[in-house]
Protein backbone atom coordinates (compact mmCIF):
# COMPACT_ATOMS: atom_id res chain seq x y z
CA UNK A 1 0.00 0.00 0.00
CA UNK A 2 1.39 3.23 -1.02
CA UNK A 3 0.20 5.79 1.50
CA UNK A 4 -1.79 9.18 -0.35
CA UNK A 5 -2.26 11.45 2.73
CA UNK A 6 -2.38 14.99 1.06
CA UNK A 7 -0.48 17.34 3.58
CA UNK A 8 0.17 20.28 1.42
CA UNK A 9 -2.06 22.17 -0.37
CA UNK A 10 -3.21 20.59 -3.90
CA UNK A 11 -3.50 23.37 -6.45
CA UNK A 12 -0.33 24.78 -8.07
CA UNK A 13 -0.36 28.61 -8.81
CA UNK A 14 1.15 28.31 -12.29
CA UNK A 15 0.72 24.69 -13.18
CA UNK A 16 2.87 21.77 -13.08
CA UNK A 17 6.38 22.32 -14.96
CA UNK A 18 6.13 26.10 -15.08
CA UNK A 19 8.97 27.30 -12.55
CA UNK A 20 12.16 28.33 -14.41
CA UNK A 21 14.53 25.21 -14.44
CA UNK A 22 16.55 27.60 -11.91
CA UNK A 23 15.44 29.83 -9.64
CA UNK A 24 17.17 34.15 -9.72
CA UNK A 25 19.08 33.41 -6.19
CA UNK A 26 20.08 29.56 -6.95
CA UNK A 27 23.84 28.86 -6.78
CA UNK A 28 25.69 26.28 -9.03
CA UNK A 29 28.41 23.84 -7.67
CA UNK A 30 32.07 24.14 -8.51
CA UNK A 31 34.42 21.83 -8.70
CA UNK A 32 36.36 22.36 -5.71
CA UNK A 33 32.59 21.91 -3.90
CA UNK A 34 30.44 19.70 -5.92
CA UNK A 35 28.51 18.30 -3.48
CA UNK A 36 25.39 19.84 -1.04
CA UNK A 37 23.26 18.06 1.06
CA UNK A 38 19.90 18.88 2.93
CA UNK A 39 21.37 16.98 6.18
CA UNK A 40 21.14 19.65 9.31
CA UNK A 41 20.11 22.22 6.68
CA UNK A 42 16.54 21.32 7.18
CA UNK A 43 16.77 22.54 10.74
CA UNK A 44 18.62 25.65 9.57
CA UNK A 45 15.84 26.69 6.65
CA UNK A 46 12.90 24.15 6.25
CA UNK A 47 11.23 26.28 3.56
CA UNK A 48 12.75 27.95 0.13
CA UNK A 49 14.14 31.52 1.11
CA UNK A 50 13.06 34.54 0.49
CA UNK A 51 15.10 36.34 -2.42
CA UNK A 52 15.88 39.62 0.26
CA UNK A 53 16.80 37.00 2.98
CA UNK A 54 19.26 34.93 0.88
CA UNK A 55 20.62 37.97 -0.46
CA UNK A 56 20.78 40.50 2.32
CA UNK A 57 21.54 38.38 5.58
CA UNK A 58 23.10 35.51 4.15
CA UNK A 59 24.87 36.32 0.69
CA UNK A 60 25.91 39.73 2.22
CA UNK A 61 26.50 38.31 6.01
CA UNK A 62 26.31 34.65 6.82
CA UNK A 63 28.07 33.66 3.99
CA UNK A 64 31.17 35.53 4.37
CA UNK A 65 31.04 34.41 8.50
CA UNK A 66 31.00 30.86 7.66
CA UNK A 67 34.22 31.56 5.42
CA UNK A 68 35.72 33.50 8.11
CA UNK A 69 34.93 30.96 10.78
CA UNK A 70 36.11 28.00 8.99
CA UNK A 71 39.39 29.93 8.19
CA UNK A 72 39.86 30.70 11.86
CA UNK A 73 38.97 27.02 13.02
CA UNK A 74 42.15 26.44 10.66
CA UNK A 75 40.51 23.84 8.16
CA UNK A 76 40.44 26.42 4.81
CA UNK A 77 42.52 29.51 3.55
CA UNK A 78 40.54 31.81 2.18
CA UNK A 79 41.99 31.42 -0.95
CA UNK A 80 40.84 27.99 -0.72
CA UNK A 81 37.42 29.47 -1.93
CA UNK A 82 35.75 31.08 -4.49
CA UNK A 83 33.87 34.27 -4.96
CA UNK A 84 31.40 34.10 -3.38
CA UNK A 85 32.15 31.59 -1.14
CA UNK A 86 31.13 28.25 -2.03
CA UNK A 87 30.03 28.18 1.83
CA UNK A 88 26.35 26.94 1.58
CA UNK A 89 24.58 25.49 -1.52
CA UNK A 90 20.72 27.58 -2.18
CA UNK A 91 18.60 25.34 -4.64
CA UNK A 92 15.04 25.63 -5.84
CA UNK A 93 15.69 28.60 -3.12
CA UNK A 94 16.32 25.32 -0.42
CA UNK A 95 18.87 25.50 1.84
CA UNK A 96 22.28 23.05 1.49
CA UNK A 97 24.76 22.55 3.77
CA UNK A 98 28.01 21.43 1.72
CA UNK A 99 29.74 17.88 2.26
CA UNK A 100 32.97 18.92 0.89
CA UNK A 101 33.23 22.12 3.54
CA UNK A 102 32.89 19.66 6.23
CA UNK A 103 34.45 16.86 5.03
CA UNK A 104 37.46 18.61 4.62
CA UNK A 105 37.86 19.12 8.95
CA UNK A 106 37.56 15.38 8.91
CA UNK A 107 40.54 15.25 6.27
CA UNK A 108 42.61 17.47 8.03
CA UNK A 109 41.73 17.17 11.80
CA UNK A 110 44.07 14.35 13.26
CA UNK A 111 42.04 11.55 14.20
CA UNK A 112 39.07 12.00 12.12
CA UNK A 113 37.74 11.27 8.95
CA UNK A 114 35.51 12.37 6.74
CA UNK A 115 32.95 9.42 7.36
CA UNK A 116 32.64 10.20 10.93
CA UNK A 117 32.07 14.07 10.03
CA UNK A 118 29.34 12.60 8.09
CA UNK A 119 28.09 10.51 10.94
CA UNK A 120 28.10 13.44 13.07
CA UNK A 121 26.85 16.01 11.08
CA UNK A 122 24.58 14.59 8.04
CA UNK A 123 21.48 12.11 8.22
CA UNK A 124 22.36 8.19 7.33
CA UNK A 125 21.25 8.07 3.86
CA UNK A 126 22.63 5.91 1.09
CA UNK A 127 22.19 8.52 -1.70
CA UNK A 128 25.73 10.14 -0.03
CA UNK A 129 27.71 10.24 -2.45
CA UNK A 130 31.36 8.68 -0.84
CA UNK A 131 34.13 11.19 -0.57
CA UNK A 132 36.87 11.38 -3.14
CA UNK A 133 40.07 12.44 -2.23
CA UNK A 134 41.69 14.79 -4.11
CA UNK A 135 45.40 16.26 -3.96
CA UNK A 136 44.64 19.45 -2.72
CA UNK A 137 42.87 17.93 0.49
CA UNK A 138 45.85 16.89 2.48
CA UNK A 139 47.08 19.93 4.32
CA UNK A 140 49.98 19.35 7.13
CA UNK A 141 49.79 23.28 7.89
CA UNK A 142 46.12 23.17 8.60
CA UNK A 143 46.37 19.56 10.38
CA UNK A 144 48.74 21.70 12.59
CA UNK A 145 46.07 24.12 12.97
CA UNK A 146 43.14 21.63 13.82
CA UNK A 147 45.24 20.69 16.68
CA UNK A 148 45.65 23.19 18.53
CA UNK A 149 41.92 24.14 17.85
CA UNK A 150 41.11 20.58 18.94
CA UNK A 151 43.25 21.12 22.36
CA UNK A 152 41.32 24.30 23.15
CA UNK A 153 38.10 22.91 22.00
CA UNK A 154 38.54 20.45 24.88
CA UNK A 155 39.91 22.22 27.13
CA UNK A 156 36.60 23.45 28.65
CA UNK A 157 37.82 26.90 28.52
CA UNK A 158 34.85 29.20 28.28
CA UNK A 159 34.73 30.83 24.80
CA UNK A 160 34.38 34.96 25.58
CA UNK A 161 33.67 35.87 21.99
CA UNK A 162 29.99 34.29 22.13
CA UNK A 163 28.57 35.46 24.81
CA UNK A 164 29.90 38.99 24.19
CA UNK A 165 27.98 39.33 21.39
CA UNK A 166 24.89 37.87 22.65
CA UNK A 167 25.29 40.94 25.36
CA UNK A 168 25.62 42.64 21.42
CA UNK A 169 22.47 40.99 20.66
CA UNK A 170 20.58 42.23 23.84
CA UNK A 171 21.80 45.48 23.51
CA UNK A 172 20.68 45.77 19.75
CA UNK A 173 16.96 44.52 20.59
CA UNK A 174 17.63 47.37 24.01
CA UNK A 175 18.34 50.07 22.02
CA UNK A 176 15.90 49.97 19.08
CA UNK A 177 14.16 53.17 17.53
CA UNK A 178 11.27 53.69 17.18
CA UNK A 179 10.94 52.28 13.16
CA UNK A 180 7.98 54.12 12.65
CA UNK A 181 9.49 57.30 13.11
CA UNK A 182 12.46 56.53 10.34
CA UNK A 183 12.39 57.19 7.07
CA UNK A 184 12.60 54.75 4.04
CA UNK A 185 16.10 55.18 3.57
CA UNK A 186 17.08 54.97 7.39
CA UNK A 187 15.21 52.02 7.75
CA UNK A 188 17.37 50.34 5.42
CA UNK A 189 20.49 51.54 6.17
CA UNK A 190 20.07 50.38 10.18
CA UNK A 191 19.33 46.82 8.84
CA UNK A 192 22.39 47.47 6.68
CA UNK A 193 24.56 47.99 10.20
CA UNK A 194 23.20 44.25 11.15
CA UNK A 195 25.30 42.45 7.96
CA UNK A 196 28.81 43.08 9.86
CA UNK A 197 27.21 41.56 13.15
CA UNK A 198 26.13 38.69 10.82
CA UNK A 199 29.88 37.97 9.80
CA UNK A 200 31.09 38.13 13.22
CA UNK A 201 28.67 35.93 14.64
CA UNK A 202 28.58 33.20 12.36
CA UNK A 203 32.24 33.06 12.09
CA UNK A 204 31.50 32.56 15.78
CA UNK A 205 28.46 30.34 14.64
CA UNK A 206 31.13 27.50 12.74
CA UNK A 207 33.01 27.41 16.23
CA UNK A 208 30.57 26.30 18.11
CA UNK A 209 29.36 23.94 16.09
CA UNK A 210 31.81 21.99 14.90
CA UNK A 211 33.26 22.57 18.63
CA UNK A 212 29.95 21.33 19.72
CA UNK A 213 30.82 17.66 17.83
CA UNK A 214 33.71 17.22 19.55
CA UNK A 215 32.98 16.42 23.24
CA UNK A 216 30.27 14.07 22.15
CA UNK A 217 31.77 12.15 19.99
CA UNK A 218 34.81 11.34 22.30
CA UNK A 219 31.82 10.47 25.14
CA UNK A 220 29.75 8.18 22.54
CA UNK A 221 32.80 6.46 20.97
CA UNK A 222 34.23 5.72 24.56
CA UNK A 223 30.86 4.47 26.45
CA UNK A 224 30.11 2.34 22.71
CA UNK A 225 33.52 0.99 23.54
CA UNK A 226 32.57 0.09 27.50
CA UNK A 227 29.31 -1.33 25.51
CA UNK A 228 27.63 1.29 27.18
CA UNK A 229 26.35 3.44 24.16
CA UNK A 230 22.80 3.99 25.65
CA UNK A 231 24.27 5.64 28.39
CA UNK A 232 26.78 7.77 25.99
CA UNK A 233 23.39 9.60 24.94
CA UNK A 234 22.60 10.33 27.97
CA UNK A 235 25.27 11.94 29.23
CA UNK A 236 25.48 14.47 26.93
CA UNK A 237 21.90 15.90 27.16
CA UNK A 238 20.75 17.80 30.32
CA UNK A 239 23.59 20.66 29.94
CA UNK A 240 21.42 23.34 31.56
CA UNK A 241 21.08 26.69 29.76
CA UNK A 242 19.88 26.14 26.24
CA UNK A 243 18.53 28.89 24.69
CA UNK A 244 16.12 26.71 22.38
CA UNK A 245 15.20 24.82 25.18
CA UNK A 246 14.40 28.11 27.62
CA UNK A 247 11.72 29.19 24.79
CA UNK A 248 10.02 26.12 26.14
CA UNK A 249 10.41 26.43 29.61
CA UNK A 250 9.18 29.83 29.44
CA UNK A 251 5.83 29.01 27.84
CA UNK A 252 5.31 26.69 30.09
CA UNK A 253 5.91 28.97 33.23
CA UNK A 254 3.51 30.90 31.09
CA UNK A 255 0.79 28.03 30.73
CA UNK A 256 1.31 27.32 34.60
CA UNK A 257 0.03 30.50 35.44
CA UNK A 258 -2.64 30.51 33.37
CA UNK A 259 -3.50 27.06 34.50
CA UNK A 260 -3.70 28.10 37.84
CA UNK A 261 -5.63 31.29 37.41
CA UNK A 262 -9.62 30.52 36.69
CA UNK A 263 -10.35 34.01 34.96
CA UNK A 264 -7.29 33.19 32.88
CA UNK A 265 -8.44 29.91 32.03
CA UNK A 266 -11.86 30.65 31.29
CA UNK A 267 -10.54 33.51 28.87
CA UNK A 268 -8.43 30.71 27.10
CA UNK A 269 -11.09 28.26 27.00
CA UNK A 270 -13.52 31.06 25.18
CA UNK A 271 -10.89 32.12 22.87
CA UNK A 272 -9.51 28.34 22.00
CA UNK A 273 -13.00 26.51 22.07
CA UNK A 274 -13.29 26.09 18.34
CA UNK A 275 -10.83 23.42 16.89
CA UNK A 276 -9.16 26.72 14.47
CA UNK A 277 -9.44 29.77 16.71
CA UNK A 278 -8.31 32.88 14.38
CA UNK A 279 -5.79 35.26 14.58
CA UNK A 280 -8.46 38.08 15.63
CA UNK A 281 -9.68 35.83 19.06
CA UNK A 282 -6.21 35.54 19.91
CA UNK A 283 -5.46 39.12 19.47
CA UNK A 284 -8.54 40.05 21.82
CA UNK A 285 -7.50 37.23 23.95
CA UNK A 286 -4.20 38.82 24.46
CA UNK A 287 -5.50 42.65 24.58
CA UNK A 288 -8.04 41.67 27.47
CA UNK A 289 -5.72 39.94 29.63
CA UNK A 290 -5.10 42.25 33.20
CA UNK A 291 -3.39 39.38 35.35
CA UNK A 292 0.31 41.21 35.81
CA UNK A 293 2.49 37.89 36.34
CA UNK A 294 1.32 37.06 33.07
CA UNK A 295 1.80 40.24 31.43
CA UNK A 296 5.71 40.71 32.76
CA UNK A 297 6.36 36.82 32.25
CA UNK A 298 5.53 37.44 28.67
CA UNK A 299 6.88 40.80 27.93
CA UNK A 300 10.14 38.92 29.15
CA UNK A 301 9.38 35.86 26.61
CA UNK A 302 9.22 38.25 23.52
CA UNK A 303 12.29 40.50 24.55
CA UNK A 304 14.30 37.02 24.99
CA UNK A 305 12.91 34.46 21.98
CA UNK A 306 10.57 37.29 20.42
CA UNK A 307 12.78 36.78 16.95
CA UNK A 308 12.20 33.15 16.75
CA UNK A 309 10.28 31.49 14.45
CA UNK A 310 9.56 29.04 12.16
CA UNK A 311 12.40 29.27 8.74
CA UNK A 312 13.28 32.20 11.64
CA UNK A 313 17.11 32.35 9.87
CA UNK A 314 14.77 34.22 6.94
CA UNK A 315 13.56 37.50 7.98
CA UNK A 316 10.86 36.70 5.62
CA UNK A 317 9.97 34.60 8.23
CA UNK A 318 6.85 35.33 10.75
CA UNK A 319 8.07 35.41 14.55
CA UNK A 320 6.66 35.89 17.71
CA UNK A 321 6.75 39.31 18.12
CA UNK A 322 5.58 40.41 14.80
CA UNK A 323 2.46 37.26 15.11
CA UNK A 324 2.19 37.54 19.05
CA UNK A 325 -0.87 34.58 18.81
CA UNK A 326 1.82 31.87 17.79
CA UNK A 327 3.12 32.33 21.48
CA UNK A 328 -0.72 31.65 22.96
CA UNK A 329 -1.38 29.24 20.43
CA UNK A 330 1.83 27.04 21.72
CA UNK A 331 0.42 28.12 25.79
CA UNK A 332 -2.84 27.24 25.35
CA UNK A 333 -1.58 23.55 24.38
CA UNK A 334 0.77 23.43 26.80
CA UNK A 335 -1.93 24.62 30.06
CA UNK A 336 -3.43 21.12 29.30
CA UNK A 337 -0.28 19.42 30.02
CA UNK A 338 -0.32 17.76 34.12
CA UNK A 339 2.93 18.59 35.76
CA UNK A 340 4.36 15.88 35.22
CA UNK A 341 5.83 17.32 32.22
CA UNK A 342 7.38 20.02 33.54
CA UNK A 343 10.95 20.90 31.61
CA UNK A 344 12.40 21.85 35.21
CA UNK A 345 11.66 18.68 37.34
CA UNK A 346 12.69 16.83 33.86
CA UNK A 347 16.08 18.85 34.13
CA UNK A 348 16.58 18.23 37.51
CA UNK A 349 16.30 14.57 37.18
CA UNK A 350 18.07 14.09 33.88
CA UNK A 351 20.94 16.16 35.32
CA UNK A 352 21.20 14.22 38.11
CA UNK A 353 21.13 10.96 36.17
CA UNK A 354 23.95 11.99 33.82
CA UNK A 355 26.05 13.11 37.11
CA UNK A 356 25.74 9.57 38.17
CA UNK A 357 26.51 8.18 34.86
CA UNK A 358 29.25 10.31 34.70
CA UNK A 359 31.09 8.68 38.02
CA UNK A 360 29.91 5.78 37.13
CA UNK A 361 32.03 5.95 33.53
CA UNK A 362 34.89 7.39 35.53
CA UNK A 363 35.03 4.50 37.81
CA UNK A 364 35.01 2.25 35.00
CA UNK A 365 38.33 3.66 33.74
CA UNK A 366 39.81 4.55 36.94
CA UNK A 367 42.59 1.87 35.35
CA UNK A 368 43.06 3.77 32.31
CA UNK A 369 44.65 7.42 32.99
CA UNK A 370 44.36 7.80 29.29
CA UNK A 371 41.15 7.03 28.51
CA UNK A 372 39.91 8.59 31.83
CA UNK A 373 41.24 11.69 30.80
CA UNK A 374 40.19 11.77 27.25
CA UNK A 375 36.33 11.24 28.80
CA UNK A 376 36.49 13.85 31.20
CA UNK A 377 37.57 16.42 28.77
CA UNK A 378 35.39 15.53 26.10
CA UNK A 379 32.54 15.22 29.21
CA UNK A 380 33.04 19.02 29.82
CA UNK A 381 33.69 19.88 26.24
CA UNK A 382 29.74 18.63 25.51
CA UNK A 383 28.21 20.45 28.14
CA UNK A 384 30.13 23.97 27.48
CA UNK A 385 29.88 23.73 23.82
CA UNK A 386 26.67 22.02 22.72
CA UNK A 387 24.78 25.55 25.00
CA UNK A 388 27.11 27.30 23.43
CA UNK A 389 26.06 26.31 19.54
CA UNK A 390 22.36 27.13 20.64
CA UNK A 391 23.46 30.57 21.95
CA UNK A 392 25.45 31.07 18.61
CA UNK A 393 21.55 30.51 17.38
CA UNK A 394 19.61 33.11 19.41
CA UNK A 395 22.86 35.78 18.87
CA UNK A 396 22.46 35.41 14.88
CA UNK A 397 18.45 35.46 15.22
CA UNK A 398 18.11 38.16 17.17
CA UNK A 399 20.04 40.50 14.51
CA UNK A 400 18.01 38.78 11.61
CA UNK A 401 14.99 39.69 13.71
CA UNK A 402 16.00 43.72 13.65
CA UNK A 403 16.52 43.72 10.05
CA UNK A 404 12.82 42.11 9.28
CA UNK A 405 11.81 44.81 11.87
CA UNK A 406 12.89 46.94 9.39
CA UNK A 407 11.36 45.29 6.62
CA UNK A 408 8.59 44.80 7.97
CA UNK A 409 7.97 48.51 8.53
CA UNK A 410 9.01 49.34 4.69
CA UNK A 411 5.98 46.82 3.90
CA UNK A 412 3.22 47.68 5.64
CA UNK A 413 4.17 51.44 4.41
CA UNK A 414 4.35 50.12 1.22
CA UNK A 415 0.92 48.44 1.17
CA UNK A 416 -0.89 51.11 2.54
CA UNK A 417 0.71 53.71 -0.52
CA UNK A 418 -1.03 51.24 -2.69
CA UNK A 419 2.31 49.99 -4.07
CA UNK A 420 2.83 46.47 -2.89
CA UNK A 421 -0.57 44.17 -3.12
CA UNK A 422 0.33 43.14 0.38
CA UNK A 423 3.63 43.60 2.98
CA UNK A 424 5.45 40.21 2.49
CA UNK A 425 6.18 41.21 -1.72
CA UNK A 426 9.06 43.58 0.15
CA UNK A 427 10.47 40.31 0.50
CA UNK A 428 10.60 39.28 -3.28
CA UNK A 429 13.22 41.84 -3.59
CA UNK A 430 16.78 41.47 -3.93
CA UNK A 431 19.41 43.35 -2.14
CA UNK A 432 21.20 45.37 -5.06
CA UNK A 433 17.34 46.23 -5.60
CA UNK A 434 16.54 48.37 -2.68
CA UNK A 435 17.47 51.38 -3.48
CA UNK A 436 15.70 51.75 -6.92
CA UNK A 437 12.61 49.92 -5.11
CA UNK A 438 12.72 52.65 -2.44
CA UNK A 439 13.19 55.43 -5.70
CA UNK A 440 10.53 54.27 -8.08
CA UNK A 441 8.24 51.29 -5.74
CA UNK A 442 5.31 51.18 -8.61
CA UNK A 443 7.58 49.48 -11.45
CA UNK A 444 8.56 46.71 -9.65
CA UNK A 445 4.99 45.60 -8.73
CA UNK A 446 4.52 42.70 -11.60
CA UNK A 447 8.27 41.33 -11.08
CA UNK A 448 6.93 41.43 -6.93
CA UNK A 449 4.07 39.32 -7.81
CA UNK A 450 5.68 37.18 -10.14
CA UNK A 451 8.32 36.22 -7.81
CA UNK A 452 6.02 35.44 -5.21
CA UNK A 453 3.85 33.09 -7.23
CA UNK A 454 7.11 31.57 -8.22
CA UNK A 455 8.03 31.38 -4.14
CA UNK A 456 5.10 29.46 -3.29
CA UNK A 457 5.32 27.31 -5.79
CA UNK A 458 8.86 26.10 -4.72
CA UNK A 459 7.08 25.49 -1.33
CA UNK A 460 5.19 22.77 -2.52
CA UNK A 461 8.42 21.12 -4.34
CA UNK A 462 10.67 18.45 -2.55
CA UNK A 463 14.07 19.08 -2.62
CA UNK A 464 16.71 16.56 -3.71
CA UNK A 465 18.46 15.40 -0.16
CA UNK A 466 21.87 15.13 -2.42
CA UNK A 467 22.98 17.66 -5.14
CA UNK A 468 26.02 16.02 -6.49
CA UNK A 469 27.60 18.14 -9.22
CA UNK A 470 24.31 19.91 -10.74
CA UNK A 471 21.06 20.74 -9.52
CA UNK A 472 18.31 18.68 -11.56
CA UNK A 473 15.91 21.42 -13.10
CA UNK A 474 13.48 22.35 -11.14
CA UNK A 475 10.31 21.13 -13.12
CA UNK A 476 12.38 17.63 -12.21
CA UNK A 477 11.94 17.81 -8.77
CA UNK A 478 9.26 15.68 -7.01
CA UNK A 479 6.08 17.21 -4.97
CA UNK A 480 5.57 16.82 -1.43
CA UNK A 481 1.86 16.15 -1.74
CA UNK A 482 2.71 13.05 -3.39
CA UNK A 483 4.32 9.92 -1.39
CA UNK A 484 6.24 7.26 -3.17
CA UNK A 485 6.96 4.94 -0.60
CA UNK A 486 5.29 2.40 1.00
CA UNK A 487 3.09 2.81 4.52
CA UNK A 488 5.04 0.85 7.14
CA UNK A 489 3.14 -2.41 8.55
CA UNK A 490 2.16 -4.01 12.11
CA UNK A 491 5.62 -5.19 13.16
CA UNK A 492 7.96 -2.94 10.98
CA UNK A 493 10.97 -1.83 12.29
CA UNK A 494 12.10 1.46 10.99
CA UNK A 495 15.90 2.58 11.54
CA UNK A 496 17.13 5.94 12.67
CA UNK A 497 19.93 7.36 14.56
CA UNK A 498 19.65 7.11 18.37
CA UNK A 499 19.82 10.85 19.69
CA UNK A 500 18.24 11.05 22.58
CA UNK A 501 17.74 7.86 25.43
CA UNK A 502 14.72 6.37 26.58
CA UNK A 503 12.12 4.13 25.07
CA UNK A 504 8.11 5.58 24.50
CA UNK A 505 5.47 3.88 23.22
CA UNK A 506 2.84 5.81 22.68
CA UNK A 507 0.05 7.09 19.76
CA UNK A 508 1.82 8.24 16.67
CA UNK A 509 0.90 12.05 15.28
CA UNK A 510 2.01 12.64 12.30
CA UNK A 511 3.08 16.90 12.16
CA UNK A 512 3.47 19.12 9.47
CA UNK A 513 2.89 22.83 10.90
CA UNK A 514 4.10 23.54 14.74
CA UNK A 515 1.16 25.62 15.09
CA UNK A 516 -1.50 23.21 13.87
CA UNK A 517 -0.70 20.47 15.88
CA UNK A 518 -4.11 18.46 15.82
CA UNK A 519 -4.74 15.90 17.63
CA UNK A 520 -1.44 15.83 19.46
CA UNK A 521 -2.50 14.51 23.30
CA UNK A 522 0.03 14.43 26.33
CA UNK A 523 2.25 11.24 26.00
CA UNK A 524 1.51 11.16 22.00
CA UNK A 525 4.82 10.56 19.49
CA UNK A 526 5.46 13.41 17.39
CA UNK A 527 6.55 12.98 13.98
CA UNK A 528 7.48 15.10 11.73
CA UNK A 529 9.72 16.40 9.15
CA UNK A 530 12.47 17.94 11.33
CA UNK A 531 12.60 20.76 13.93
CA UNK A 532 13.72 24.21 14.37
CA UNK A 533 13.34 26.17 17.96
CA UNK A 534 9.86 26.80 17.41
CA UNK A 535 8.69 23.26 17.83
CA UNK A 536 10.32 23.24 21.39
CA UNK A 537 7.20 24.00 23.17
CA UNK A 538 5.60 20.52 21.23
CA UNK A 539 8.24 18.83 22.64
CA UNK A 540 6.59 19.13 26.43
CA UNK A 541 3.51 17.91 24.98
CA UNK A 542 4.69 14.71 23.75
CA UNK A 543 6.23 11.50 24.52
CA UNK A 544 9.41 11.11 22.19
CA UNK A 545 9.76 12.98 19.00
CA UNK A 546 10.85 11.30 15.68
CA UNK A 547 12.40 13.57 12.38
CA UNK A 548 12.91 12.59 8.87
CA UNK A 549 16.11 14.70 8.69
CA UNK A 550 18.75 15.76 11.81
CA UNK A 551 21.82 13.90 13.33
CA UNK A 552 23.11 13.73 16.98
CA UNK A 553 24.48 17.47 16.72
CA UNK A 554 20.45 18.72 15.07
CA UNK A 555 18.33 20.74 16.74
CA UNK A 556 15.41 17.95 17.85
CA UNK A 557 18.23 15.61 19.30
CA UNK A 558 20.07 18.66 21.41
CA UNK A 559 16.39 19.51 22.65
CA UNK A 560 15.30 16.37 23.29
CA UNK A 561 18.32 15.48 25.31
CA UNK A 562 17.72 18.67 27.30
CA UNK A 563 13.99 17.97 27.85
CA UNK A 564 14.70 14.34 28.33
CA UNK A 565 12.80 12.56 26.48
CA UNK A 566 13.70 9.58 23.64
CA UNK A 567 14.23 11.36 19.92
CA UNK A 568 15.53 9.19 16.89
CA UNK A 569 16.32 11.27 13.73
CA UNK A 570 16.98 10.23 10.48
CA UNK A 571 14.16 7.91 9.36
CA UNK A 572 13.93 8.34 6.01
CA UNK A 573 10.41 9.46 4.87
CA UNK A 574 8.99 8.80 8.60
CA UNK A 575 6.14 11.10 7.62
CA UNK A 576 5.26 8.99 5.63
CA UNK A 577 6.36 5.55 6.46
CA UNK A 578 4.61 5.65 9.75
CA UNK A 579 0.64 5.86 9.58
CA UNK A 580 -0.90 8.87 11.15
CA UNK A 581 -2.71 7.26 14.69
CA UNK A 582 -0.59 3.83 14.94
CA UNK A 583 1.32 3.03 18.25
CA UNK A 584 4.42 2.59 18.14
CA UNK A 585 7.26 2.54 20.37
CA UNK A 586 10.29 4.62 19.92
CA UNK A 587 13.72 2.80 21.22
CA UNK A 588 16.15 6.29 21.86
CA UNK A 589 19.03 3.60 22.68
CA UNK A 590 18.65 1.66 19.20
CA UNK A 591 17.43 4.12 16.84
CA UNK A 592 14.45 2.13 16.12
CA UNK A 593 11.00 3.16 15.80
CA UNK A 594 8.72 -0.37 15.85
CA UNK A 595 5.07 -0.47 14.53
CA UNK A 596 2.95 -1.91 17.11
CA UNK A 597 -0.94 -1.74 15.90
CA UNK A 598 -2.70 0.18 13.75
Amino acid sequence: MVLKVFRYPLHSVKGENMLPDKWIIDRTPTKRFPSYTRGNAADVLADPVSPLGWTFCWESGIVLGCRDGFVTFGVFDASDYGDPPETFGNFGGYFYNSLMQARLMGVRMPGASPEAIDAAYFDDRPDVPPYIAEPWHDSPKHAELLAVTQGYILSGVPHQPIEDQHALALRERRERPDLGALSNEALVARARTMQPHLVAMFREHVWASLGASFGPGGVLAITEALGRAGDGVSLIGAVGNVDSANIATQLWDLSRIVRADSTLSAAFDACFASAQSNATAISELAQSISHNAFAEALATFMFDHGGRAPNEWDPAALSYETTPSLAFIQIDRLRHQDDSADPHLSHQRNSAQRERLFAEICEALAGDAETLGAFTASYVSSNAWQALRERCKSNNIAIIHEVRMCFNEIGRRMTEAGHLANAHLVYMLLENELDQFLRDPQSFSETLSERRVEHQELALLDPPYIINGQAPPLSQWARKDVATVAQAKVGDVLQGVACSAGICTGTARIILDVFDPGELQAGDILVTVNTDPSWTPLFLASGAVVVNLGAVGSHASIVSRELGIPCVASVADATWRIPNGANITVDGFTGTITINSL
